[in-house]
């Protein structure tokens, strides 16, 4: 049994799932629409949505709130102006916290961007992905160069929280132009930048036709290109994927992999609950439709104590700093001591180094993180159960969270 002192930060994650185009590298909860969108029914149950919720989370404050997809900038301002609202009337927010929305450059123009400021997201994340013609068709992308320069330039006069997405290691890229890429973003004013490497992940149109992707030691090298880079231009380098100036790390992001809590709403969205003695996990129906009619919630389960400790490292390692050690604790309920036979051989490996204060991936942890992670996937109690998220399978180290 767990035994939580004192209950975690809490995020608000929404989804909205309709995109213009499925990229076939995309396994997000995202479905191509051709006609209107049902904004005012969507927003209606994603508020019907959050007031089931509300009985496991009373007296508790959102710390954050990022809504997602899909391509959320396809809603009108005057919907997530709508949407915010009805949140704002069901949960109190955090003073200042910080409210993301996720925009294609090929769906939004600077009226768009001024709309959504005045309903109250103040932080934006563009998924640019590339400033590479060749880059942006071979990715299925919807936009040009130009109109992904344009809506940064939008972005940036409407708000002074901006994140760029980036991907490298794409089909025929070559150092150059993943460096290219790179100076270009860092160049651009956004306080914050995600790269992340192209993965084929199963589900996917990439998946089953596979792109010829540059071999593994190229995208290594770009990785370090882009450390370089976003270094010499005063981001720090503080997850796995993410980089930010001065106060502008993504406090949804970094609730994430602290192991904080974090409800779910929308088609697809997953979410988890902390409580005294439990920590719990739910998701909704995928398909917009199914979400729509009410049929919405299609889990609800309590985490099994044996499968927490995997699950806060898959999140807090790929931290570049790592994690206070009380907090392995503050988090599941669970002493660090049930560990120390994995950590002492993840340190034996050199991809783990720790003191009395804080336990951290080396630099060689960083650069084999599924290697590090999957110490803690399998062997003695409390190892993850055979059927633990993760199990027999490898590592996806890139996810939404990055954004």
């Amino acid at each position: 049994m767990i035994k939580l002192r004192a209950l975690p930060p809490l995020a608000l994650y929404v989804h909205i799932p309709w995109c213009v185009r499925k990229c076939p590298y995309c396994d997000f909860n995202s479905h191509e629409r051709a006609g209107p969108l049902p904004e005012n029914e969507y927003v209606a149950r994603l508020m019907l949505d959050l007031e089931g919720l509300l009985p496991q989370v009373w007296g508790r404050r959102l710390v954050s709130v990022f809504i997602g997809g899909g391509t959320p900038s396809l809603f009108s301002p005057e919907a997530i102006d709508t949407l915010l609202s009805g949140v704002r009337a069901r949960m109190t927010l955090e003073p200042g916290a910080e409210i993301t929305l996720e925009a294609n450059p090929g769906t939004v123009e600077a009226a768009r961007f001024r709309g959504f400021r005045q309903a109250g997201v103040n932080r934006i994340s563009i998924g640019v992905q590339s400033f590479d013609e060749r880059m942006l068709g071979a990715l299925g992308r919807i936009h040009g160069p130009d109109e992904a320069r344009r809506a940064v330039d939008a972005a940036l006069a409407s708000f002074d929280n901006v994140n760029l997405d980036l991907m490298y290691g794409l089909p025929g890229q070559t150092a150059a132009m993943a460096r290219a890429d790179i100076e270009e973003a860092a160049r651009s004013g956004a306080a914050h930048i995600s790269a992340y490497q192209l993965t084929l992940e199963p589900n996917t149109v990439f998946w089953n036709r596979p792109p010829p992707l540059p071999e593994h030691d190229t995208c290594a090298d770009m990785q370090l290109v882009a450390e370089e880079i976003l270094d010499r231009g005063g981001y720090d380098h503080y997850e796995t994927s993410a980089f930010a100036r001065a106060g502008r790390r993504c406090q949804h992001n970094l609730n994430y992999w602290e192991f904080g809590d974090y409800l779910g709403i929308g088609a697809g969205a997953h979410g988890k609950i902390s409580f005294p003695d439990r920590i719990t996990r739910h998701e909704r129906a995928k398909q917009p439709a199914a979400y729509l009619q009410g049929n919405a919630v299609v889990e609800h389960r309590a985490i099994p104590p044996q499968e927490l400790p995997f699950e806060f490292m898959l999140n807090a390692l790929r931290l570049v700093e790592g994690f206070p050690a009380v907090l392995f604790e503050e988090r599941t309920g669970l002493p660090l001591a049930i560990l120390e036979k994995k950590l002492q051989t993840a340190e034996g490996a050199g991809l783990l180094e720790r003191d009395w204060k804080r336990v951290r991936p080396t630099a060689r942890g960083q650069r084999f993180l599924n290697e590090l992670l999957a110490l803690f996937l399998s062997g003695e109690t409390p190892g993850p159960a055979p059927d633990a998220p993760g199990a027999g399978r490898v590592i996806r180290i890139s996810s939404p969270a990055s954004r």
